[in-house]
């Protein structure tokens, strides 16, 4: 079984003073939690301090983003290796505000995900339809091409390192989330072209997780439907108890 999977999306949210605080906070809230990983991804500004504050700590780091060259006149652009020096171990990738807001696309995100891996960092790929596509029954097929196109290249045994995060773009932001059966139905669905496309071992492998106004009251039911194995949590990670809460309700089993 996979370990559930936790990360904090934190945005355009705190100053390197609140990140810090809030980590400090936060690794003291969860260090007794051994059976789930925990990520937080602070803005670029805060990456090496929140780094430095869990450090030796069951707390990973994550950035929000990066370019897919090594270097180079790419103004307000942070590559692969500056962000693992500030210390992180994952990436996020194609967020949908990056796809709708900064013209993200799937060739964009297939280029970070190769540079991601080549550097060290494990990505986490994002994917998932808006309202009007979902409306238009069209949702299956967009997460087929998000794949493909953003997966292109990925070899078997990086998928299984791989974490994809499944965001109803309709869900991120609005108070309103997908409902337990319809993260389901959709996380299975990636499941099966995963094991289609790259083997039914990497895709057992590979975390699927569920993105989308998650809240301490939702997490549980949504982290126990088959082939959710955790979440992508965006407003609520910005409260320090409210996202440990989130993070003692997913693991398996009696909290």
């Amino acid at each position: 079984m996979r370990t559930p999977f936790i990360a904090g999306n934190w945005k355009m949210y705190k100053t390197v003073g609140e990140a810090v605080k809030y980590a400090k906070e936060f690794r003291i809230l969860v260090k007794d939690i051994e059976d789930v990983e925990i990520v937080l991804a602070p803005p670029f500004t805060a990456l090496h301090a929140v780094a430095e504050a869990v450090r030796n700590s069951n707390v990973g780091v994550a950035a929000q983003d990066l370019h897919w060259e090594r270097e180079g006149a790419f103004t307000g652009a942070v590559s692969a290796s500056m962000i693992r020096e500030a210390g992180a171990d994952y990436v996020i990738i194609g967020h949908s505000e990056r796809r709708t807001l900064f013209g993200e696309t799937d060739t964009t995100v297939n280029r970070k995900v190769a540079t991601a891996f080549a550097n060290g960092l494990t990505p986490i790929v994002c994917i998932g339809e808006t309202l009007d596509q979902r409306d238009r029954n069209e949702t299956m097929d967009v997460l087929d091409r998000q794949i493909k196109g953003g997966l292109d290249g990925v070899v078997a045994e990086q998928l299984g390192q791989l974490v994809i995060a499944y965001e109803p773009v309709w869900a991120i932001g609005t108070g309103r989330n997908a409902t337990p059966a319809q993260a389901a139905e959709a996380h299975g669905h990636i499941r099966q072209r995963l094991r289609q496309w790259f083997g039914t071992e990497a895709a057992d492998l590979c975390h699927v997780i569920y993105g989308g106004s998650v809240k301490p009251e939702n997490a549980k039911e949504l982290v126990s439907q088959p082939d959710v194995d955790g979440a992508l949590v965006g407003g609520a990670s910005l409260d320090v108890r409210g996202f440990s809460d989130i993070v003692s309700r997913s693991r398996r089993g009696p909290v």
